[in-house]
């Protein structure tokens, strides 16, 4: 019997170790992925079917198209070029923007453009690296909507707190303080105001700005995506002080009597404190919104107060009045 062989002729199997065989694996890996490598690099020429969306400047109109529309051309480009642009017609649709020169009317918010002005868009449709042997494809069409477009104030969305001892001088200003928005003009005729997205601040203690986006509404675009916002902070002391509430505008042959005949006001006034809101502080109820008043009962009007007080509350708010003759 040969040497190397079993007694019934048969020849051994090869005696190969683990590690042996994840070498093996690994180089055939390897080479595969080197072959593949050079397979995809290498420039082929190959048919592709691409969907465009398209977008343009185009004066009364949306500047994105409603549809998309299929350009068929000849290619000559890389392996993975090819393959980008194959998965584009699985997947999803390429924007490109066009001039709006290129782009011609053709009725019913329909623009067309044709292979020859194509040409310019090679780069943006098929990649730099790609050569274009010749357009399959003679004309696009793509609808841009029309657009109407209105101005309306901005509404800003927010909560708002302060640290004790502090309150706002002044209400939160948003700026711009309205905006334009853009849309067909069943989406736009009923849009009175846009607002923010809806944003928190909190235990505030000195003035604060910053910029917050608008919240998105389908279909509409807006001149600008956010707005900016700021609101003064400052450091108060609670004053507290018992004035007269008087009438005004009383004939002469009447008398307007009021109960409670005194108010208690609570001014917020900037620290430190400079002026004494108490000395100019007027309070009044006006003898014709007496006399309008159903049921004699009125809320009086308020002048004289400092600038360097941020607020005020009037208690009680409202007043019982009657009027008798002199």
């Amino acid at each position: 019997m040969a040497s190397g062989e079993h007694s019934d002729g048969r020849r051994p199997l090869m005696n190969m170790s683990g590690r042996d065989m994840v070498i093996l694996i690994m180089s055939v890996l390897l080479a595969s992925g080197i072959w593949l490598l050079h397979n995809l690099s290498q420039k082929y020429s190959q048919t592709v079917s691409l969907p465009v969306s398209a977008v343009s400047n185009i004066e009364g109109h949306s500047p994105n198209s409603a549809n998309t529309a299929v350009v068929q051309a000849r290619c000559r480009s890389t392996g993975f070029q090819i393959m980008r642009l194959n998965r584009y017609v699985s997947e999803k649709s390429i924007t490109v923007e066009f001039n709006p020169s290129d782009m011609h009317p053709m009725g019913d918010d329909n623009y067309y453009i044709t292979s020859s002005e194509l040409v310019a868009y090679v780069p943006s449709l098929f990649g730099s690296e790609s050569t274009l042997e010749g357009f399959l494809t003679d004309t696009l069409v793509f609808r841009f909507p029309k657009e109407n477009s209105r101005k309306v104030p901005v509404l800003p969305s927010y909560r708002i707190s302060f640290d004790s001892q502090y309150t706002s001088t002044s209400e939160l200003e948003v700026f711009p303080d309205s905006v334009v928005v853009y849309g067909e003009p069943y989406l736009i005729d009923n849009i009175t105001r846009v607002s923010t997205e809806p944003f928190t601040l909190s235990d505030l203690k000195h003035s604060v700005r910053g910029d917050v986006r608008l919240e998105k509404i389908k279909g509409v675009r807006f001149s600008q995506d956010k707005v900016d916002y700021e609101v003064g902070v400052a450091r108060f002391v609670e004053i507290r002080a018992d004035i007269p509430v008087l009438g005004r505008n009383v004939p002469s042959d009447r008398m307007l009597i009021i109960y409670p005949s005194t108010a208690t006001v609570s001014f917020r006034c900037a620290f430190p404190v400079t002026v004494d809101p108490e000395v100019t502080t007027r309070l009044y109820i006006d003898y014709n919104d007496f006399s309008n008043s159903l049921s004699g009962k009125c809320i009086p009007t308020v002048q004289g107060v400092p600038s360097e007080v941020f607020g005020y509350k009037v208690e009680p708010e409202v007043f019982d009045c009657v009027e008798s003759m002199r």
